[in-house]
């Protein structure tokens, strides 16, 4: 018996590809019933792209609270680093995105996850509201 398996692997199946493709979409535009309805059939609230991606990075880097909320309730881990060590509330802070920071933080983000970290941004680009509320005690 050999070791390497004759059979297609899931990134060969051009249908497969088309879905995981429409559901990264669905993340980036924040189409949350849709994505919502591909979860409760489901599809893994952890799903990953090529690049270490989870639905819940592509949701805050793009945005969208709703659908960061939908994928924390849907058993997502919102500290989930992606392949370049970031976190998805790294990316929030980056962008500004205060909605998405704080569901983030109110489904237990760690702002010290990842490199940089969220914490390390806001020092980084002088937010110092998001410092405030990472750090409660900084003055």
């Amino acid at each position: 018996m050999s070791d390497a398996d004759p059979s297609p692997g899931p990134a060969d199946d051009p249908a497969l590809v088309e879905l995981a493709g429409r559901l990264f979409g669905y993340a980036r535009s924040g189409d949350t019933d849709a994505l919502g309805a591909y979860l409760d059939a489901g599809v893994p609230a952890d799903l990953t792209n090529d690049k270490g991606d989870t639905l819940v990075m592509l949701a805050a880097y793009h945005g969208h609270a709703a659908t960061v909320a939908r994928l924390s309730a849907s058993g997502a881990d919102v500290d989930r680093l992606n392949d370049r060590g970031q976190s998805p509330l790294a990316g929030a802070v980056f962008k500004g995105e205060d909605e998405v920071v704080t569901v983030l933080l109110e489904n237990g983000a760690d702002p010290r996850a990842g490199t940089p970290s969220a914490l390390e941004a806001a020092r980084m680009f002088d937010k110092a509201d998001y410092l405030h509320r990472f750090e409660p005690d900084t003055p």
